[in-house]
């Protein structure tokens, strides 16, 4: 199918924490449709190789080259930083990740060069987003802290209270004391506990959300390519397509959407 600036934008996560992606790009960009793909049968991608990760990657953008995307979004932190080369290299299309965006949002913000992440323990292991960061500038003092117990708490809806406050309290008491004085948060799970990382870290220290970066990444490169849709196109459309039964996505991912998800299609994309 032939892209224009009508065309979709195309994004895939492994499961519902993309949709923090997707929710900040209709926000940015309010006249795009967009397609997202859940890879709901392989999620976590955390656990898995960096080859079996590009593989999946691959795959899932293959299935959205095929619904005519004139962009594609690497929602996922973990696929973001292993397969992006690859994507890069496949596609005819420009790819956007979450992990530069994050980072170069992070270095416009830092006053002192201490800069926090938070993520999953694949995308901490990674260090994509240490070595972003130190590349773009040496003097950067990066500080990175897995936080897994963040992420079913968001699916769960546990994100207020006191059972979040304590865990954030046990993650993060090391970026109040060690001269950070901006955090990204570096899992698309993350900013549905926004309130509560702020409230743990104190108002000195920034909080920068990969999905806004990403959102904005995406809007200025459209508009240097001539590629956004234009205002007077009309209601724009989301497609939402799942790899696994759609319920507890549609269910869950509406608190990630903030708005219902009236339907999602079941896809198999098994090799």
């Amino acid at each position: 199918m032939r892209q224009g600036s009508h065309s979709p934008i195309g994004v895939f996560d492994s499961g519902v924490g993309g949709l923090t992606v997707l929710k900040a790009l209709m926000s940015r960009l309010p006249h795009e449709s967009t397609v997202y793909l859940g890879d709901t049968a392989r999620v976590p991608y955390g656990t898995k190789s960096g080859e079996v990760v590009t593989r999946y990657s691959l795959k899932n953008a293959e299935f959205l080259l095929e619904r005519g995307i004139k962009l594609l979004v690497v929602a996922c932190n973990t696929a973001s930083a292993v397969a992006l080369p690859a994507l890069e290299a496949a596609l005819p299309v420009p790819v956007v990740g979450v992990i530069l965006p994050g980072a170069r949002a992070a270095l416009a913000r830092t006053q002192g060069g201490g800069v926090g992440i938070i993520g999953t323990p694949g995308t901490i292991r990674s260090g994509a987003y240490q070595r972003a960061l130190e590349s773009a500038d040496p003097r950067v003092r990066a500080k990175a802290r897995a936080c897994p117990l963040f992420v079913p708490l968001a699916e769960e809806g546990w994100t207020t209270g006191d059972v979040p406050l304590l865990v954030a309290r046990d993650y993060l008491a090391e970026f109040t004391r060690d001269g950070v004085d901006t955090l990204v948060l570096g899992c698309t799970h993350y900013p549905l506990l926004k309130g509560v990382i702020a409230e743990v870290v104190g108002p000195r220290v920034a909080l920068v959300d990969s999905a806004e970066a990403t959102a904005d990444a995406v809007a200025a490169l459209l508009s240097e390519r001539g590629g956004l849709a234009p205002a007077s196109r009309g209601t724009p459309e989301h497609a939402y397509y799942v790899t696994d039964v759609p319920e507890r996505f549609m269910e869950v991912g509406a608190r990630f959407l903030g708005r219902p998800i009236t339907a999602a299609e079941q896809v198999d994309l098994s090799f």
